[in-house]
């Protein structure tokens, strides 16, 4: 995790769920994105003085030092983001939150590992959820910027899925994770103690489409009577 996922409600929702209010700009329109892919820019919130902002920013990240070296990464284990040179530029400054829907991962036939079967993973609430995420805004002095994804180990069932998940943050702790007064120490401590369980989620597989990012409507995200696997 995670290479695909879904951002499809408006940024109004996203900030009502997480009870705060935005301070600029009209954020009523659904997104409509069924399908995000890395290297593409996701509506992001962040926070300074001012307040909570929601700003596009590309999925992927690479710091100025390794530039052209490596592909862009996108998704930070929460094992060693904060203690690995990749990271340390954005990790102390640039926590942000990814509203999402829902994420999508791959399960490998056992068999055969060319076959896989996407699944959609989901709150069972049907809630919005917040990924923990640090980012290189955009900025006057620099227009481009990037991010990445925190992730865990899987757990419990969703192990069987796959090893790995984004580490999302229950509203209260997502406030929290937006502070600027928060220390990195403890914003790892809210990220490894403080995640949702597996229990809150639910998972079902979807069709193949969503591999290609040329696919990006709503039926992307209804379950299938005939997995793969």
């Amino acid at each position: 995790m995670c290479g695909r996922f879904t951002q499809y409600k408006s940024v109004e929702q996203y900030a009502k769920a997480l009870q705060v209010g935005l301070l600029e700009g009209n954020w009523n329109e659904p997104l409509g994105r069924f399908n995000v892919p890395p290297q593409s820019k996701a509506l992001l919130l962040h926070q300074d003085d001012r307040g909570v902002h929601p700003t596009p920013v590309r999925w992927g990240y690479t710091p100025h030092w390794a530039d052209g070296s490596r592909p862009p990464a996108i998704n930070a284990r929460i094992e060693t983001v904060g203690t690995s040179k990749f990271w340390a530029g954005i990790w102390k400054r640039g926590r942000v939150l990814v509203p999402s829907d829902g994420w999508y991962e791959w399960k490998k036939d056992p068999d055969n590992p060319a076959v896989k079967q996407p699944y959609l993973i989901k709150l069972r609430s049907n809630e919005p959820m917040f990924f923990a995420g640090i980012a290189d805004l955009p900025s006057d002095e620099h227009e481009s910027g990037g991010f990445a994804i925190v992730t865990a180990a899987s757990d419990q069932g969703m192990v069987d899925i796959h090893d790995r998940r984004p580490v999302v943050l229950r509203p209260d702790v997502a406030s929290e994770w937006l502070d600027t007064g928060l220390l990195p120490e403890q914003a790892e401590d809210l990220a490894r103690h403080h995640d949702t369980s597996v229990d809150a989620f639910a998972w079902y597989p979807v069709g193949r489409a969503v591999g290609s990012v040329k696919n990006r409507g709503a039926e992307l995200i209804k379950e299938i009577r005939d997995p793969l696997i």
